[in-house]
């Protein structure tokens, strides 16, 4: 016979190829009540269909604009993968993406992840599932789908990736950013948690030209083991910035998400070329984390500006008449808020120019 039949003794059906249809199934079952968990208005059906359905009118829009939104954590997942830590790293793939549907005056509706792995490990994939539930939660959004993926030989053992997938909808005289964007808006700062989700190539590189293990001590936290520390998941402002959008009527004018690219790349996208944004880098301290990792590696001032977020997560560009209010509606929703400088008339070359330096 040709070789060209049924392989001797090789894989006859899908389970002993690597993928466990029943595996998946089950672990679709245990993640429904997580599912369950953040139900909204608008939307009220249980996982395992071949999509989800949300009811805008029930959500109470009248004439909205839907907002989407993608995104990954980037290889912060290497950190939980190292270190076992599963259970923070689903509320930093939520917050990648409300926080950019947030920016445009979005309230996140709805959101679907894709968890891919070689193999489910209903341990892990629950964990995973159990933070993607926190965070939208705190976003105020469902977790209305998702698709999880056995992928054998894709992925290394215990390897796996993550993206999600959020909508959002504004009605459509409330979009952000405004168009009276101008000279003397006030910019306020709201503290991040942390390095949130982005620059962790460089992280994960200073961490090993340094010889340090996940489980050594954090030199900028001695109290917590450093992967711990690392994992610290990206804060979610939605429910505070729509709060100030709500409660501070016309004060808020745009927002912008400190990403990656720091200040210095994002605060532009959000500004119109006739005005710069002048920065008091003193006007807020640079957080232990970050004073830790431009010190240890030497990194200059410019280069933490634009790799990471320097302690800032969110900005909000705030009209003068109506920026203590919008502080005030910040600080009493939770959030830390920095005055961090103002919008000035023309940009001679860089849109954002800093005043000062980041000190501890």
């Amino acid at each position: 016979m040709s070789g060209h039949g049924t392989p001797r003794g090789g894989a006859r059906t899908y389970a002993e190829a690597g993928v466990d249809i029943g595996r998946g199934n089950a672990f679709v079952e245990a993640i429904k009540p997580l599912v369950r968990s953040t139900m909204r208005p608008g939307a009220d059906t249980e996982i395992g269909g071949f999509g989800g359905i949300f009811d805008l009118r029930a959500a109470g829009f009248h004439d909205p604009l839907l907002v989407a939104a993608n995104d990954g954590v980037g290889t912060k997942l290497k950190i939980a993968i190292d270190t076992g830590i599963h259970d923070t790293i689903g509320i930093d793939l939520v917050a990648m993406c409300v926080n950019d549907l947030v920016v445009q005056g979005a309230e996140p509706l709805f959101f679907l992840d894709y968890y891919a792995t070689g193999r489910i490990d209903p341990s892990v994939g629950e964990d995973i599932v159990r933070g993607i539930a926190e965070g939208c939660r705190q976003a105020g959004c469902a977790l209305i789908g998702g698709e999880t993926a056995e992928m054998p030989g894709l992925y290394a053992e215990g390897d796996y990736d993550l993206a999600g997938f959020a909508v959002g909808a504004v009605e459509r005289d409330r979009l952000l950013p405004r168009r009276d964007i101008a000279a003397g808006d006030v910019l306020l700062g709201l503290a991040a948690s942390g390095v949130h989700s982005n620059g962790y190539s460089l992280v994960r590189r200073i961490v090993a030209d340094c010889g340090l293990h996940w489980q050594d001590p954090a030199p900028f936290d001695a109290a917590t083991p450093l992967g711990r520390a690392l994992l610290e998941p990206t804060r979610i402002y939605v429910k505070s910035v729509l709060t100030a959008i709500a409660r501070a009527p016309d004060g808020v004018k745009a927002l912008a998400h400190i990403t990656g690219g720091g200040l210095t790349e994002n605060l532009p996208r959000v500004l119109p070329e006739d005005v710069t944004a002048e920065i008091d880098l003193e006007s807020f301290a640079l957080p232990p984390v970050f004073a830790w990792l431009r010190d240890v590696a030497g990194i200059e001032g410019a280069e933490m500006l634009r790799t990471f977020n320097c302690g800032i997560g969110m900005v909000v560009v705030a009209d003068p008449g109506r920026a203590d209010a919008t502080e005030a509606v910040l600080r009493e929703a939770g959030e830390t808020v920095h005055r961090l400088g103002r919008l000035v008339a023309g940009r001679d070359g860089a849109a954002v120019r800093y005043a000062g330096e980041l000190r501890p």
